[in-house]
């Protein structure tokens, strides 16, 4: 039977559109003067010191319980928060990954122990983590991982490496996948780990990318130890919580806001009566981003009543990087100008989003294993 599609619409209720007027005062303050190029980085941008402020307010870990930190709100008052720090362009890459995956999921699969040590640390905005799904060789086939965890009276041994390490040279910790079995089935026999990325063995190289940054790395592994008391849920169920984790990773709305820097400020500069051409693709964006936009919240309603909506999830996680890769190209034929990051804030922003644009896709799954989830929620694969 053909799966069928799960979006009901989902208006955002009173309680949460109650906190739009409260950031929006916080961001107004506190990104006076930023620069439009920080701006264009989104949700990579990192600042330590903007993440401890957003933790005063109790706008981090906002759904989880207040006896680890958080504040018992809804998922849909969260993405309320989300939503605009994300259209502000505000620097929230320090906290990101810990709030939006690592801590739902040690909430969800952790024991108390863990718990307790690692979601008030989060909520206070002082520890920060990484992925460690992706490996050197793998390519998109994440069950095809090398990367090895052996029982040992100390705990465990692990050996490997994991890549696209968004923010490891600045993180606390790593939630990493590690093969545990035997391999026989190699969505079998894989379980996760919390890394401490101080611990003896760990070597982090930084991987620059076409902008000249350098927010992705390359972690290896060297015989590092980790407690016993660091395997997250259950040994052999990794594949099961990390399915689960990916439907937080693909479904938010930094999946379709990444250009918004760069599109408010082509707006501005095509003025109040752009030409007919000018005048229908912004149209096109802006209907786009408002169908996306509704499909994302729909998700969070999701996730909030407990389903899985890993299809769902995919769907917004493919339309979304798909529109936010044609914005720097649509922008370009619109008001074409030369490549520099020395001229105004709209030739900035569209050149540095022109050389970071092929990642969107990248990130959170490729496009292909993406679609391939769809093809298989639809039942024609």
């Amino acid at each position: 039977m053909a799966y069928q599609h799960n979006f009901p619409l989902c208006p955002l209720p009173a309680d949460a559109e109650t906190l739009r007027q409260p950031i929006r005062e916080f961001l107004y303050a506190e990104l006076r003067g930023q620069p439009r190029l920080v701006a264009a980085k989104s949700w990579m941008a990192y600042d330590s010191e903007f993440t401890r402020k957003l933790a005063e307010r109790g706008w981090i870990g906002m759904t989880w319980p207040k006896r680890y930190g958080g504040g018992e709100h809804s998922a849909l008052a969260r993405y309320v928060i989300v939503e605009e720090l994300l259209a502000a362009g505000a620097p929230v890459l320090a906290h990101w990954i810990a709030d939006r995956q690592s801590g739902p999921l040690i909430l969800r699969f952790g024991n108390e122990e863990q718990r307790q040590y690692f979601l008030p640390a989060i909520c206070r905005g002082e520890m920060f983590f990484c992925i460690g799904m992706s490996e050197p060789d793998s390519g998109s086939d994440l069950a095809s991982i090398r990367t090895r965890g052996t029982r040992t009276a100390e705990g465990w041994r692990i050996n490997g490496a994991k890549v696209w390490t968004t923010n490891a040279h600045r993180c606390h910790y790593m939630i990493a996948l590690v093969r545990t079995g035997d391999g026989s089935e190699k969505h079998q026999g894989l379980s996760q780990f919390l890394i401490d990325l101080k611990a003896p063995g760990i070597v982090i190289r930084p991987i620059q990318d076409l902008t000249g940054e350098s927010s992705f790395n390359e972690v290896v592994f060297q015989d590092v130890l980790v407690p016993a008391t660091r395997l997250v849920g259950e040994e052999g169920n990794g594949w099961a919580q990390v399915v689960a984790e990916l439907a937080l990773e693909r479904s938010g709305p930094e999946r379709f806001l990444s250009c918004m820097a760069l599109f408010t400020e082509l707006i501005d500069r095509l003025g109040p009566q752009p030409d007919a051409r000018a005048a229908s693709v912004i149209g096109s964006v802006v209907s786009r981003t408002v169908v996306y936009r509704q499909m994302s919240v729909s998700v969070a309603a999701q996730l909030q009543r407990g389903d899985n909506p890993a299809t769902e999830a995919a769907y917004v996680k493919d339309l979304g990087t798909t529109l936010e890769q044609e914005i720097p190209e649509l922008a370009h034929t619109l008001i074409e100008c030369a490549p520099t990051l020395s001229g105004s804030d709209y030739e900035q922003l569209l050149t540095y989003l022109t050389q970071f644009a092929p990642s969107f896709s990248l990130r959170g799954g490729t496009r292909e294993i993406v679609r391939g989830i769809i093809a298989r929620g639809l039942g024609v694969r």
